[in-house]
């Protein structure tokens, strides 16, 4: 039998570690009877492109790795796929298929299967060539003469050799090419959020030397950034020790990102990522609220104020990238709620504050609660939260908007300084200017340098904002972010007194620079971005200020 694994990522700059357990469960299981193949795509590609892909390979049985985020697209591939391919077999695994069987099995596809796919997909090759024991394929639902069946998944628990399935072959390494690579220590968690779809489920930790030799295997693969996909990496502190200290000693420029509960953290495993590498790890810390009625509500159970002390001693050596992320939409935070847990999550001072929106997920807890909850959701992946009882669509929109700001700018390490300036100036809080900007500036793809342009439109609106002061906050931003490429006419300077400060920091710096490397200053000052010395955690330029006669 001729086998495709598809995978249909959201970026190309994404792989698929799923495909790959399956392919190698296949290898592993079905001893090489079965010519399995693996075809990566993205959502941007045309539909008929990511057909092709398929086609070329001209399956007996496709396998398509589902998620919110290529669901939306595979009605239509199934349907192409059914046309050129009428004899073809359809399966679908991955959480949005597997939580959802009934309505993919009325949609094209012949088989979905829940739960760890690297073990049941071999069983159930072997059961459609045998056209017998589909009984025994964990997690494996499907419709028999108009009748819904659906099997019990196995206990990932008791599926703890990971030396059995190892994903990264020879092949997967040759189609990386560079891209982010994705590794997990270990599969399900221990926590019960209600609106996640790994709560309170055995945690399989996988053999801790199978992972140091495949942490060294990806960091000399070529990619630059490597993911665990643990659901908590750091609910086992004492591997999470343990694995963190091999990473600390790499002789590698990869940076490694993980998803960690920021109440975890003890001493130890601070002060160890206290002596991290600059730039070599990234730690997203999901806080989702600091209103303690809605986490009681989605089973969230966090200490925020440990959580928060761990966060700052975290942020302070500067070595580490903090991303800290917030869901707004939650069962009882109306927006001034949901205003004060940005606020507070902000002034922790992490690099990145990610503002998602609760998706109403199949098989999720809130799922089933989200009648009695009053959530208005969308319907289409990835069902977003549309209303609640507690706010309004109008609210959504204001939070929206302020995402939209934040994110074109803090969240790539833009103006950083001027929006300092600009809040300490003004006194308002971080909500509110985010959200002032998002109303003047709504940045959809817009050039930098007219966004700038903009934005310090904006800043000039403010109280209590000295123009001069403003001015010069720009340019060290826009010298720190680009070296003064896009920096826009206003801010750029002329004259002998910048060619001047041109050669002073040339024979400073002991090399020509460029002329938009430098800049002057409303006091006559020059600032000159450094591009031999950047910060490895926000990807800025360094900028110095001299005075120059």
């Amino acid at each position: 039998m001729r086998i495709t694994l598809l995978s249909i990522n959201a970026k190309y700059v994404h792989s698929s570690l799923a495909v790959w357990y399956i392919a190698a469960g296949m290898n592993r299981f079905s001893s090489g009877m079965h010519e399995t193949s693996v075809a990566e795509a993205t959502i941007n590609m045309e539909i008929d492109a990511i057909a092709d892909l398929v086609i070329e390979k001209d399956p007996d049985l496709l396998g398509i790795s589902t998620y919110i985020w290529n669901a939306r697209l595979l009605p239509k591939l199934l349907a192409i796929l059914r046309n050129r391919i009428p004899t073809l077999k359809i399966v679908l695994g991955g959480p949005e298929a597997g939580c959802n069987a009934k309505h993919w099995l009325l949609n094209g596809a012949d088989y979905v299967l829940s739960g760890d796919g690297e073990y049941s997909f071999p069983l159930l090759v072997r059961a459609i060539v045998n056209d017998s024991d589909f009984e025994n394929v964990p997690g494996l639902n499907r419709l028999v003469n108009g009748e819904f069946k659906k099997n019990v998944i196995a206990d990932s628990a008791v599926i703890a050799d990971r030396d059995y399935i190892n994903p990264y072959s020879n092949e997967y390494f040759d189609t990386l090419g560079g891209r982010i690579a994705y590794i997990e220590a270990s599969r399900g968690c221990p926590y019960k959020c209600a609106y996640c779809l790994s709560g309170d489920s055995a945690v399989t930790f996988f053999p801790i030397e199978t992972i140091k030799e495949e942490i060294t295997l990806l960091a000399n693969s070529g990619t630059r950034t490597i993911k665990f996909v643990d659901r908590t990496f750091n609910c086992n502190p004492k591997r999470a020790y343990e694995i963190w200290q091999f990473i600390i000693g790499l002789d590698t420029k990869c940076c490694f990102h993980f998803e960690v509960a920021g109440d975890l953290f003890d001493d130890s495993l601070i002060n160890l990522l206290q002596m991290a590498p600059l730039g070599r790890i990234q730690l997203e810390i999901g806080l989702q609220s600091f209103y303690e009625r809605t986490l009681e509500a989605v089973c969230r159970k966090t200490d925020l104020l440990r959580a928060k002390e761990s966060i700052k001693k975290l942020i302070h050596p500067g070595n580490i990238h903090i991303h800290n992320d917030l869901i707004a939409g939650l069962p009882y935070e109306t927006l001034s709620i949901f205003k004060d847990s940005f606020n507070q999550a902000y002034a922790l001072g992490a690099h990145n504050l990610q503002l998602g929106f609760l998706k109403i997920l199949h098989g999720s807890l809130l799922e089933a609660k989200a009648y009695d909850f009053g959530l208005i959701y969308s319907m289409e992946p990835p069902y977003e939260i549309i209303s609640t009882p507690w706010l309004s669509s109008e609210d959504i929109k204001i939070i929206k908007t302020t995402e939209n700001a934040l994110q074109h700018t803090y969240n790539k390490s833009r103006f950083l300084s001027v929006i300092s300036y600009c809040l300490t100036a003004t006194n308002i809080t971080a909500f509110d200017f985010y959200y002032g900007l998002g109303r003047a500036v709504q940045n959809h793809a817009m050039p930098l340098r007219e966004y700038t342009e903009q934005v310090y439109n904006y800043c000039l609106t403010l109280p209590g904002i000295e123009p001069n002061k403003l001015r010069d906050h720009f340019i060290c931003d826009m010298l720190s972010m680009t070296k003064g490429k896009s920096m826009p006419k206003i801010f750029y300077s002329y004259g002998e007194m910048k060619k001047k400060a041109v050669t002073i920091v040339s024979e400073r710096l002991g090399r020509v620079v460029d002329y938009d490397e430098v800049a002057l200053l409303s006091d006559g000052a020059v600032a000159y971005a450094d591009r031999a010395k950047r910060d490895l955690v926000l990807g800025v330029y360094e900028v110095n200020v001299i005075e120059i006669k």
